[in-house]
């Protein structure tokens, strides 16, 4: 698409003299437009140094360019069909979100979406400056099996239930206000009331690879002390909810421990893992589906394990290594639910697969794809 004249973004909708106070203020973007089967995306921002767009696992860095000599500086991206992305402004060695998006997540991070990306609802447009709310109940978890002390946040949404464990709890509290999206859904009745126990990481790579000792004192530590906390919570009923690492690490504890975790809703789930594959050049480039595909061969017995596993669409060489393990499990005797979100492995792309994953794993009776 040409950019010329005094009025080059009017294609977006976006009239006046580029870097003019007037045009600033009626900005908003990123405005797309429709471009054969994709989209062509204005990024806009508004400064005196160049800087480039940071995407979350979906795209190289894209550097903007300034609008002749004004403050106006722009990049026009192309963006395939169905895509919900994060993305941030980078400047030297800092990070920014877009002032000109009201979509956030966290304080430097701006979420964008193509038109035809499916809605997201009971997520709401959280921008960065905005302080999302944090549960009342705060437990310290001082454990003797892992290490180290941390804070677990824990919320009954609708009066609480089945507990629901969310791995990388830290960030689906300060990035995406998962307590304001579940109230809303359970209060429509897409989610049934649930307890809400966010379990932050301290080391990611060491504590959802496929060891034992998070599960250990996730039975033994965790829930004793949320049993205490005089939260209702329906440990019988428990749910765990992962993405990525966190995902790998909900699908071996159903594998594992399968007398603590029978319920699983895991997006994206990083099933290329085998020992020593994090510090690989390629990670994903080893067998497909990893150590779990190896360890579902073996057939064990799944018959009591509800599963929901869901990827971003866009992630075109985790969908080999996910597509088997949604074979191997299902094969086991697993009651599996398959989906494919309009994203790449990114978090603002899971978001209402969480919510949907997580009512579906505590409804009975249902079969693959339903």
């Amino acid at each position: 698409m040409e950019l010329a004249g005094e009025e080059p973004f009017a294609g977006f909708g976006l009239p006046g003299a580029p870097g003019t106070d007037a045009f600033w203020a009626a900005v908003r973007t990123p405005a797309p437009v429709a471009d054969g089967d994709g989209w062509t995306t204005l990024f806009l921002r508004r400064g005196s140094e160049a800087a480039v767009i940071g995407f979350e696992s979906w795209s190289e860095p894209v550097p903007l360019r300034r609008w002749r000599a004004t403050d106006c500086w722009y990049a026009l991206v192309r963006m395939p069909a169905r895509l919900r992305v994060t993305y941030r402004f980078l400047v030297g060695e800092a990070a920014y979100a877009d002032p000109c998006n009201p979509a956030g997540a966290g304080g430097d991070r701006s979420v964008a979406a193509t038109p035809d990306a499916p809605p997201q609802p009971h997520w709401p447009a959280v921008g960065a400056d905005d302080v999302l709310p944090l549960p009342r109940t705060r437990l310290r978890w001082t454990s003797r099996r892992l290490g180290g002390r941390r804070t677990v946040r824990v919320h009954p949404a609708g009066g609480g239930g089945p507990m629901v464990l969310l791995l990388d709890g830290d960030d689906w509290l300060y990035l995406h206000p998962a307590t304001t999206a579940f109230d809303s859904a359970v209060a429509s009745g897409d989610v049934p009331p649930v307890t809400l126990v966010f379990l932050p990481a301290k080391d990611r790579a060491a504590e959802f690879g496929c060891r034992p000792e998070l599960w250990e004192a996730v039975r033994d530590e965790l829930l004793p002390l949320v049993a205490q906390s005089g939260v209702p919570a329906d440990p019988d009923r428990l749910v765990v909810a992962g993405q990525s690492l966190g995902g790998l690490s909900a699908l071996y504890a159903a594998l594992e421990f399968p007398g603590l975790v029978s319920r699983v809703a895991c997006q994206s789930p990083s099933v290329w893992w085998t020992p020593g594959a994090p510090d690989l050049a390629d990670p994903l480039g080893g067998p497909l589906g990893g150590a779990l595909a190896a360890r579902l061969r073996g057939r064990p017995d799944l018959s009591g394990l509800r599963v929901a596993f869901d990827v971003g669409e866009h992630e075109r060489r985790m969908l080999p290594h996910c597509g088997l393990v949604e074979e191997l499990t299902e094969r086991a005797g697993a009651t599996v639910r398959v989906s494919r979100s309009a994203s790449g492995h990114d978090r603002a792309g899971w978001r209402h697969a969480l919510l949907r994953d997580v009512a579906w794993a505590l409804e009975r009776n249902r079969a693959r794809g339903t």
